[in-house]
């Protein structure tokens, strides 16, 4: 199948956006590549350091003669998606061993879950762990003791921050390694419910805790397709897991497989061998916009508009939210998983998931199928399901959708469209999901009730003062101010006031939930209110209540109805105190450096000049 136009112009548009960038980026892997720190140029005490803590792989490692895989590893045994990670490294090391390999634990990265921390002080260093992940990887594979790499990693910033540091070392060979998300417990629509119930007061912090237990119950990925999931959606999808790995179970037999295979298959890609594939080679334009039409066409999670971007920047490509909203008008929503309908990841997988969703946006020509994938010889192969026979692995044509509730082709979708739009007005410039939206709450024109910290907008809703058809604004949430954590605690108090049938939406310069869900969603609005280092800061600043604020994803405007020489005319509204404590004051250099969400919200890589 031809390449579908739409697609072929946007990577053409940023093949020549990123033709300065991108021609440095692999400059640099070339001459990393030829000249190496590795083993062999090493000094006897350098080697001597690096083989101290090893016993049994330290006659192979001597001799030199195979690849010493360097495992980057996110486990903790907080969070469920990583505690499943906690044996891996003693596997992976008898793996390499039966390939003539080694491996060896290179570094941890920090893992923190954003459902711990949202609507405390901790999410102020969320957005901001991502650029921790990608300096602690860089730290990891600092050493020149490795030709190859495995990525241990699965939630929101984890995966784009092992990305990032990884493409800095873009000549080696990688692997990302999921470990599956957990088995379904109660009903994400289930949940959800007693979310909304116990914010209006109808149920009680008992019944809440036990919902949430219910639905969050055992080791593995949370099981709506948010940040996380949508995370293994991409990987999949620009050829850096083998081939369907994201959706498998922990704890089973296939799970175990697959990982087996991760390192199998990474053992063989070295310079050393007959099929060299460099990450930094694997992870170009066309992979890039892989994993945009993926993100449209299973309806993922907003808060890619910020990682798609500072990923690629990592590897000297330029992709900004226009692409991406030319994309999401030519790409076909054909998943719905929660929040975007009922079933969650398991539901998906079972009905077919990425095996059917790659074999029919590569057959619908929306997919470069000519990327070069890590995983497999080519991105054809993920086109089926793996499956063991005995002991081996095999993978198996999909077949058609086991629920067309959940999957359907491209020539019968969901929507024509991705459901993402970018939208642009006086206001400034910001990104809204709609496939979760109903039509006739696309525009939403209606007073602004204007808030500069969530607490403040909780504490409106409780106190009934939001009982109105509004938007909702809230500011002084950007990357420069606090670090733009999720605003995800106002999804259930703006859900309530919808359900009573007001006209709501939200007007933010900070994040919200990939799991956003019903309620139109304004964010990421840039620039953000603080000012930066050019003094100059955002028009959101100068809305005041009661203004008239339209909401437009129909036309894709945004914009406060308020005349032109008066909006001219306002001073921006003060500046906040910046908060202290949870050590807070430890990222003051990040949030100082921070750039524009729409160019990654990222400090390291702004500072890199990259």
């Amino acid at each position: 199948m031809p390449l579908n136009a739409t697609v072929s112009a946007v990577t053409d548009r940023v093949i020549e956006r990123s033709r300065e960038s991108r021609g440095r980026y692999l400059d640099l892997l070339t001459r990393e590549r030829d000249q190496w720190i590795g083993r062999p140029m090493l000094g006897c005490a350098n080697l001597a350091h690096a083989y101290a803590g090893t016993e049994e792989d330290r006659p192979a490692m001597k001799a030199g003669d195979g690849m010493n895989i360097g495992i980057v590893t996110a486990y903790n045994d907080m969070l469920s998606a990583h505690a499943v990670y906690y044996r891996y490294p003693e596997q992976m090391k008898v793996w390499a061993r039966e390939v003539g390999a080694t491996a060896q634990v290179a570094g941890g990265v920090p893992a923190m879950c954003d459902g711990v921390t949202q609507g405390y002080a901790g999410m102020e260093l969320s957005l901001f762990s991502r650029d921790t992940i990608a300096l602690s990887t860089a730290i990891a594979l600092s050493h020149g003791t490795f030709e190859g790499a495995l990525l241990l990693g699965i939630c929101d910033k984890i995966v784009p921050g092992l990305l990032m540091g990884a493409l800095r070392f873009g000549h080696l060979p990688m692997l990302m390694v999921p470990g599956g998300p957990m088995p379904s417990g109660l009903s994400n629509k289930a949940k959800a419910t007693v979310r909304e119930r116990y914010a209006s007061g109808e149920a009680g912090r008992e019944e809440l805790l036990e919902s949430e237990i219910a639905a969050y119950h055992t080791q593995g990925t949370c099981t709506f397709f948010g940040t996380a999931n949508t995370n293994q959606m991409m990987m999949e999808v620009m050829g850096l897991h083998i081939p369907n790995a994201a959706f498998v179970n922990p704890g089973t037999k296939l799970r175990q497989q697959l990982t087996r295979a991760a390192v199998h298959r990474v053992a063989g890609l070295g310079w050393r061998g007959e099929d060299y594939r460099p990450i930094g080679h694997c992870v170009d334009e066309r992979a890039i916009v892989n994993a945009a039409v993926g993100l449209l066409a299973t309806g993922g999670s907003t808060n890619h508009l910020l990682h798609l971007p500072a990923i690629a920047r990592a590897a000297g490509i330029v992709i900004d939210w226009e692409d991406l909203d030319r994309l999401s008008r030519a790409v076909p929503l054909i998943a719905r998983v929660y929040p975007n309908g009922a079933a969650d990841v398991n539901g998906f997988e079972a009905a077919g998931g990425m095996a059917f969703v790659i074999r029919e946006l590569l057959g619908s020509g929306h997919l470069h199928g000519d990327i070069l994938t890590a995983g497999s010889d080519a991105l054809a192969d993920a086109a089926a399901k793996p499956t063991l026979d005995g002991d081996a692995l095999v993978w198996r044509d999909p077949g058609p959708s086991g629920d067309d509730t959940i999957l359907r082709t491209p020539a019968d979708p969901f929507s024509p469209d991705g459901g993402m739009r970018i939208l642009a007005g006086n206001i400034g410039r910001a990104c809204i999901k709609v496939s979760a939206v109903e039509p006739d709450r696309w525009i939403v024109e209606a007073p602004a009730a204007v808030f500069s910290d969530q607490a403040e907008v909780l504490a409106a809703f409780q106190a009934g003062a939001l009982d109105r058809d509004v938007v909702v604004v809230v500011r002084f949430q950007g990357p420069r101010a606090n670090g733009m954590p999720e605003l995800h605690k106002l999804t259930p108090p703006l859900g309530v006031l919808q359900n009573k049938g007001y006209r709501v939406a939200l007007v933010t310069d900070g994040r919200m939930s990939g799991a956003s869900g019903k309620v139109p969603a304004a964010i990421h609005v840039s620039p953000e209110a603080l000012p930066g280092l050019d003094g100059a800061g955002g028009a959101i600043a100068l809305i005041r209540d009661g203004d008239l604020i339209r909401v437009d994803a129909v036309n894709g405007t945004l914009d406060a109805l308020v005349d032109p020489a008066e909006w001219s005319a306002r001073t921006p509204a003060a500046v906040p105190p910046a908060a202290s404590g949870f050590g807070r004051e430890l990222f003051g250099m990040f949030r100082g450096l921070s750039d524009e969400a729409e160019k990654g919200a990222s400090a390291v890589l702004a500072g890199a000049g990259l």
